[in-house]
């Protein structure tokens, strides 16, 4: 009887050390935030910002010089293709087509005289090779009367040339002074207005644009301006959705699609050498924007990519560390299990030459143990990321918080951190079937 009470009493001892021991590893386990991986639909956004314009702006800058004599447009004005804007003092080129003019008569009256010293050189010549076919007129005098006539011919073409140039020269005169009368170039807006009555025209050079005198857009077609940085443009594609929000309308979304993805690098920093590098992409806007005025700042979010009912993992919970983990002394069948599945990881990884590589990978929990295992990302979500390989629907992982995740190991202890109220957090979501 003695003895069967030593075996039950060492058996509750055992019981009880059993129990403290137990009760010791839940005290020193960390304290972090789970979540359960399931399926959601998921959608992938570039951010980007810019400003509102019109697809096609048309800027009206001056061909000729002069002082603006009249202007019958003002900003914000709606103007029809051909309609009369403003002038450009003409007094300087109406005379230079008044003179050009007279020298064209000029040249003219040339000609004509030209040509009848040329008819007469003709008539002198046939008659003085009938008067020498008769033996009454010398060869010397018959020789002049030819060189006379190919004089004469050589006079006339001297003259139309001469007229040519003078028209040429009327043609340029009239020319430039149509330009001091400006119309619009297309139906639109008048947008911009840099100029008043009685102030100068400054004529562009090859180095000098010139002064752009307004600025006339098409408001039927708006496009959103944004730029994009290097890293995420290359998701961006031709005809993806896109939401744009202009600053002048809160609380209000427009509906758009990508239509030009610009090749050409936009440099910003000023040289250092922490220089930004982005990307002018246009998004069209398939809403009607009433009261819209390019110059607006805006913002638009472009839709690369969309995923239905994925398997998703909470962003926070994505980390990297050295792969493979470091060994750990392990104890028992299962210890030495899961020694077995951390080798056999590690050769999967292709890391059997030894050298520890940073990897993206997540803290799964089992048992009250946090494993460190890598997994394939997708496309990244508003906050969560695809998981394409790691993971199984229902699996627990660490999703913070970031300072004790950052300082969690491979075979660390955790537990459930508790809110303030003395409630456990439940999982960012719940695992779907």
């Amino acid at each position: 009887m003695k003895k069967r009470w030593l075996v039950i009493g060492g058996a509750a001892l055992l019981v009880v050390l059993v129990g403290v021991n137990l009760a010791k590893r839940r005290d020193k386990a960390t304290p972090v935030e789970m979540a359960k991986v399931g399926r959601k639909d998921l959608t992938a956004v570039v951010s980007a910002s810019g400003t509102i314009d019109a697809k096609e702006a048309v800027n009206i800058s001056a061909t000729v010089l002069g002082k603006i004599t009249r202007l019958a447009v003002e900003e914000g004005d709606t103007v029809r293709q051909g309609d009369f804007m403003l002038e450009i003092d003409p007094t300087e080129y109406a005379s230079a087509v008044r003179s050009y003019e007279a020298a064209v008569r000029t040249a003219q009256a040339d000609l004509r005289l030209a040509e009848a010293q040329s008819d007469k050189a003709r008539l002198d010549l046939e008659r003085a090779r009938q008067l020498f076919d008769q033996g009454l007129l010398p060869q010397e005098q018959l020789t002049v009367a030819e060189t006379q006539q190919r004089v004469q011919t050589a006079q006339v073409e001297a003259a139309r040339s001469r007229l040519r140039q003078q028209e040429a020269g009327l043609d340029q005169a009239r020319h430039n002074l149509s330009r001091c009368t400006i119309t619009a170039p297309m139906t639109g807006l008048v947008t911009r207005l840099n100029v008043k009555e009685g102030e100068s025209a400054i004529m562009g050079t090859l180095n000098n644009p010139g002064t752009v005198l307004a600025v006339v857009s098409d408001l039927g077609t708006i496009e959103a301006r944004v730029q994009v940085d290097e890293t995420e443009i290359v998701q961006v594609a031709l005809e993806q959705r896109a939401k744009v929000e202009i600053d002048a309308f809160p609380d209000t979304s427009f509906a758009g699609h990508v239509t030009e993805i610009g090749n050409s690098p936009i440099l910003s920093g000023g040289g250092t050498s922490e220089q930004a590098v982005d990307f002018e992409v246009k998004v069209r806007l398939d809403d009607d924007v009433p009261g819209v005025r390019p110059g607006l700042t805006c913002k638009a979010e472009i839709t690369t990519a969309e995923r239905a009912q994925a398997l998703a993992a909470p962003i926070g919970g994505v980390t990297v560390r050295k792969w493979p983990p470091e060994a750990r002394p392990t104890r028992g069948r299962r210890g030495r299990r899961a020694q077995a599945i951390e080798t056999a990881a590690a050769d999967t990884a292709g890391n059997k030459d030894g050298k520890k590589k940073e990897k993206e990978g997540v803290f799964v929990v089992a048992d009250g143990v946090a494993s460190f295992r890598l997994v394939e990302l997708g496309i990244t979500g508003e906050d969560d990321f695809e998981i394409l390989a790691g993971l199984e629907v229902g699996e627990t992982i660490v999703t913070g918080p970031f300072r004790r995740l950052r300082e969690l190991q491979h075979g660390d202890a955790v537990k459930e951190q508790k809110k303030k109220d003395g409630r456990q957090e439940s999982g960012a979501e719940d695992a779907s079937d």
